[in-house]
C-alpha cells in the first residue's frame, strides 16, 4: 500500500469557521502574539492566555470537519495515510482520520508546567487557573508556543522521507520548522500543493499545484491518486 503524508494547515480549517492566525479578523485580532502565545506571556499573566484558549476551545467545539478533512479520511481506504498538521483542533480526527501528528499540540490536551511529559484530555471547553497536575502544578495548554520547541518533528520528518506522494493541504509553508518538511520527500514522489493561495515551494519535481480551497481541491487529488494506483 503507498503511503501517503499531508501536511495541513490554517487554511483546511478556516473552511469549518476557523479563522486563521494571519487572518485580519482572526481570533488573535485585538492580542499580541507574545501576549497569548509565548512562555513570556504565560509567566505575565497566565489567566488571559488560559481565557484566550478557553475560547479557543470552545469555538472549536462547535464547528464541524468540512469536506477538505473528509476526504482526507476517506483516503484510508486506499492508502497508508499520515497527517502532520500545524492546527491545534481535532477536526481530523472527528472526520475520520487515524493517524494524526499534531506538530503544534492540541486544543483538548493540559500539560503539567513541572512535568511535560504529563499531558491530560480537557474535559469540556474550560481549562483554570487552579487546575494542578498530579505533582501539584498549574496546568497549561499543551500547545507548542512562540519560542518553544517541536518536538514531534522529527516524527513527522521521518514520515516524510517515506512517502511515496507528499500533500501540502492548506498552508502558507511560512512556519517553520513544519514548512521544512517538505524538504525530507523522496525525489521520485508525487508532491500536490492545495491552497488559495499557492505558496512558494520552490522548483520541486512531480510537482502540481491546485488553487483551490481544500473541500474541493482534494476531491480533485483524490480523483487523481485512485488513478495513480488503477
Amino acid at each position: 500500500m503507498k503511503k501517503i503524508v499531508v501536511l495541513t494547515g490554517a487554511g483546511i480549517s478556516a473552511e469549518s469557521g476557523i479563522p486563521t492566525f494571519r487572518d485580519s479578523n482572526g481570533l488573535w485580532e485585538g492580542h499580541r502574539v507574545e501576549d497569548v502565545a509565548s512562555p513570556e506571556g504565560w509567566h505575565r499573566d497566565p489567566a488571559k492566555v488560559l481565557d484566550f484558549y478557553n475560547q479557543r476551545r470552545q469555538k472549536a467545539r462547535e464547528v464541524q470537519p468540512n469536506r477538505g478533512h473528509v476526504v482526507l479520511a476517506e483516503l484510508e481506504e486506499y492508502f497508508d495515510v499520515t497527517i502532520v498538521t500545524q492546527n491545534v483542533d481535532d477536526l481530523h480526527e472527528r472526520a475520520g482520520s487515524t493517524k494524526v501528528i499534531h506538530l503544534h499540540g492540541s486544543l483538548f490536551e493540559s500539560r503539567s508546567t513541572k512535568d511535560e511529559h504529563l499531558v491530560y484530555p480537557i474535559e469540556g471547553w474550560e481549562l483554570k487557573l487552579g487546575d494542578l497536575c498530579e505533582q501539584g502544578s498549574q496546568l497549561r495548554p499543551n500547545i507548542v508556543w512562540f519560542g518553544e520547541m517541536v518536538p514531534l518533528i522529527e516524527v513527522a520528518a521521518h514520515h516524510a522521507s517515506g512517502a511515496d506522494a507528499f500533500l501540502v493541504v492548506g498552508t502558507s509553508m511560512a512556519v517553520y520548522p513544519a514548512a521544512g518538511l517538505i524538504s525530507y520527500v523522496p525525489y521520485d514522489a508525487l508532491k500536490y500543493v492545495v491552497d488559495l493561495k499557492i505558496p512558494d515551494v520552490g522548483a520541486l519535481p512531480y510537482l502540481k499545484t491546485i488553487q483551490d480551497k481544500a473541500s474541493t481541491g482534494m476531491e480533485q487529488v483524490k480523483k487523481e491518486l485512485l488513478e495513480w494506483i488503477a
